[in-house]
């Protein structure tokens, strides 16, 4: 007969319940696998797939109860790490959604929004293209297996432990947080630089012949330009997508390193290598 004690039974419990924490916090946050449009019981069933995958895996746990006030710590924190772990990639879709945000208006399409399920806000067409886009090179280049790879290797750069992470992680992860702003604007600056030329145009044109209407004809010239601009720029768009994308998978690798205690060796992480996209036509 088998016989088990409430020992065994909360080390069997714990083992499989603070991994699916942070499992399921990095599919919660992450931008592809955490989309409302995604059922939650898939998410669950996933995340627990991966938690009975990874548990053997996991270094020793410490000796508290599941269920006891260390143990509910224990499992907060394994579920911020996890939502820290998505976030950061969650940026990378962040950046491109506000490239297109700064585009539209620069074209004059703020008026054309969406509903976007993602964010539960209001979002522009020109936006909503560029984050499907940027959610095609993210399932080509396989960064979505690269990402579970990296959740993997967590648990061995930051062990499941009862002491408290550290506050780097949470720098490092508003530190990145600026990356919006600065790729946002790099990847929208052909186009405003385009649109700014045509203003300029537009100007000097009104100037030497005051009897056109500026406002009847400078809408459809600006917006042919935009979609002409952003036509032309759709083949040199892969690389920089990509590369955005690999430095959100590596901060994602670095941030439990950051959470870890300063005490403790360095775990070595090799470079993440996603396949190179295919040169632009000449």
């Amino acid at each position: 007969m088998l016989t088990l004690s409430s020992a065994e039974l909360n080390t069997w419990i714990a083992a499989l319940l603070w991994p699916l924490s942070r499992i399921l916090g990095l599919i919660a946050a992450s931008p592809l696998l955490g989309n409302s449009a995604v059922p939650t019981s898939t998410k669950i069933s996933l995340g627990v797939l991966l938690a009975m995958i990874i548990a053997p895996t996991v270094p020793a746990l410490p000796a508290a109860e599941p269920l006891s006030m260390a143990g509910l710590l224990i499992l907060t924190q394994e579920l911020l790490v996890g939502l820290a772990m998505g976030f950061s990639i969650r940026v990378v879709f962040a950046a491109v959604e506000m490239a297109g945000e700064i585009s539209s208006l620069t074209m004059g399409l703020g008026f054309a929004t969406f509903f976007d399920p993602l964010t539960k806000g209001r979002s522009s067409a020109i936006s909503q293209f560029l984050a499907l886009l940027a959610t095609m090179m993210f399932l080509a280049v396989n960064a979505h297996l690269v990402l579970l790879a990296a959740l993997a290797e967590s648990f061995v750069s930051l062990p499941i432990s009862a002491g408290p992470v550290s506050g780097a992680g949470f720098k490092a992860l508003a530190d990145w947080g600026g990356k919006i702003f600065s790729s946002g604007v790099q990847i929208s600056l052909p186009i405003v630089a385009a649109l700014l030329i045509t203003n300029v145009a537009l100007g000097i044109l009104t100037r030497a012949a005051p009897q056109l209407n500026l406002f009847g004809i400078g809408f459809p010239i600006t917006l042919g330009i935009g979609m002409l601009v952003i036509a032309m720029s759709l083949p040199y768009l892969a690389t920089p997508l990509q590369n955005l994308l690999l430095e959100g998978i590596e901060t994602s690798r670095k941030l439990p390193r950051s959470f870890a205690d300063r005490t403790r060796p360095p775990v070595p992480v090799t470079p993440v290598a996603l396949p190179r996209p295919a040169p632009p036509p000449r």
